[in-house]
């Protein structure tokens, strides 16, 4: 009997989120102020009050999702007894704070040179992603790799449920030839660009630096990372892992069933939303979910 705990990715923001935790925990708040110093803005006005559409930008929408899991995690206290964590896509950088690989301060200051670095390469090339939906990963995978446009699967959320990432050009064909092939939806998502492909590769670079020169230290449990999907302890594999995670797919599905495979039973998602729970659930049914907001 093992409980994990998971982190959600871009996406799960919602105006208000970690306003409660922050008027009912000192901690909480203190964490919060240390955050608006760290940034140099006051991103608690952007959590507590901001419009979804100053919510989506990426330099506001990672950091917020980040500190209201990890805060969220932190209040816990004792109660939060990790056998291991895993988090999706930005996620994984609360997954790997909470479980003691690296400090909040670091965290944070590497979530928002992701962010940052993610929001100059998405602009640098017009590119965006779909969600495919009711296909076999091999199909997906198949109709991808013959499209001449860079096109690549980006996150494998569930069985039957893939995003794809890719050049604007790349990803029009793609639904079409999906939907062609079977497919229930092909559905272009409103995203900045091509997160988890090739398209990335310049704030890959941008951020490898500032992973290199940051401390990682061994995680009190295995963090199930997105790249490789297996429990990882070694922080120079960790590094690796995250370095490498820009450019390349979310495997959520591989991860899971690795840690379910692993002798987790128990999942709690910690932070905004709850889409991890409803993944967690299409993977393994037999699989206990909850989660805190």
């Amino acid at each position: 009997m093992k409980t994990a705990y998971v982190f959600p990715g871009q996406g799960a923001q919602f105006s208000g989120m970690g306003k409660d935790l922050y008027e009912t925990s000192p901690l909480a708040k203190a964490l919060f102020e240390k955050a608006n110093d760290i940034l140099g803005f006051r991103i608690t006005d952007s959590m507590f009050s901001g419009t979804d559409e100053e919510l989506r930008q990426t330099k506001v929408t990672q950091p917020a999702i980040f500190l209201h899991s990890v805060i969220l995690a932190k209040t816990l206290g004792d109660d939060f007894k990790p056998d291991m964590t895993a988090g999706h896509s930005l996620g994984e950088f609360s997954a790997l704070v909470t479980a003691g690989a690296m400090s909040f301060e670091d965290g944070l200051t590497l979530v928002y040179k992701r962010a940052l670095a993610m929001q100059k390469a998405c602009e640098a090339t017009p590119s965006t992603m779909a969600a495919i939906l009711a296909l076999p990963d091999e199909k997906v995978e198949e109709i991808c790799a013959s499209i001449d446009e860079i096109v690549v699967p980006a996150n494998y959320n569930c069985p039957g449920q893939i995003v794809i990432s890719g050049t604007l050009a790349g990803i029009e064909e793609a639904c079409e030839k999906m939907k062609e092939a079977g497919a229930k939806r092909a559905l272009t998502l409103k995203v900045g660009g091509a997160f988890h492909s090739p398209l990335m590769e310049p704030a890959r670079v941008e951020l490898s630096e500032a992973i290199e020169t940051t401390h990682f230290s061994v995680p009190v449990c295995p963090v199930y990372q997105n790249v490789s999907t297996v429990g990882e302890t070694d922080p120079s594999v960790i590094k690796k892992n995250l370095i490498a995670q820009l450019t390349s797919p979310v495997k959520w599905t591989q991860s899971v069933r690795n840690m379910i495979a692993d002798g987790a039973t128990n999942f709690i998602e910690l932070g905004p939303g709850s889409v991890l729970q409803g993944l967690i659930t299409k993977i393994d049914k037999t699989a206990t979910v909850s989660g805190k907001q």
